[in-house]
């Protein structure tokens, strides 16, 4: 099936398998028992994409200097991305469509019955209600000592605040960084006053990238 409900899709997200629903569905996506599991992730394609140069979402080659992320608040703090880049077009796609990342509301869904691992690093277990597309010329990989890797992000050439599937408000923003810092804040605290005062620089750099009125 290849017929897509999204006809204004990037043609490289055209060109994906669709579902029952007409979602496509992204290269990175597990299939379970011939069908794909929207809420897990397959780690080889993530390593496999970041080995290879490919956006992970299309599964096709990068052209250029530039690289997309899409991360959530938290993320734009510390500057770390537990999943690989994207093109630019498919990072906005994703955000327009996807159901997780374009409604505030959604949650998501219990995957305990999944044969997955969890993502590297601090997990954060909630819809951050905005989504912030990262768009940059560097990044590097971290490996962690629990498996997987981590996707270091170099500083930003461009970013744009998502939420709804439209532009997010300045306060939008500030109220999601507001309501996901005690979560850094508590991690940093069982490191000591230095983890503490370098998250609050990391704050106050990515406060920078807060939208205007």
């Amino acid at each position: 099936m290849t017929a897509s409900r999204f006809p204004d899709a990037p043609p490289q997200i055209a060109a994906l398998k669709v579902d029952e629903r007409g979602y496509p569905i992204p290269w990175f996506v597990p299939w379970f028992d011939g069908k794909p599991e929207f809420r897990a992730v397959d780690p080889r394609q993530a390593a496999y994409a970041a080995r290879h140069n490919l956006c992970w979402v299309c599964g096709r080659p990068f052209q250029g200097a530039l690289r997309s992320f899409t991360i959530g608040p938290m993320c734009a703090v510390n500057r770390v991305s537990p999943e690989p880049p994207e093109h630019l077009d498919c990072a906005i796609f994703a955000v327009r469509a996807c159901p997780f990342l374009s409604r505030p509301m959604a949650k998501r869904r219990n995957t305990a019955d999944l044969e997955r691992r969890p993502p590297p690093g601090l997990m954060i277990e909630r819809n951050p209600g905005v989504t912030l597309v990262w768009v940059t010329r560097s990044y590097r990989t971290e490996k962690q000592p629990e498996g997987g890797q981590l996707y270091r992000i170099g500083p930003p050439v461009s970013v744009g605040w998502w939420s709804e599937g439209r532009n997010a408000t300045r306060a939008e923003v500030l109220e999601s960084i507001r309501s996901g810092l005690p979560l850094l804040r508590n991690r940093a605290e069982l490191d000591g006053p230095a983890a503490l005062a370098q998250l609050d620089r990391m704050t106050e750099r990515a406060l920078k990238l807060v939208p205007a009125e």
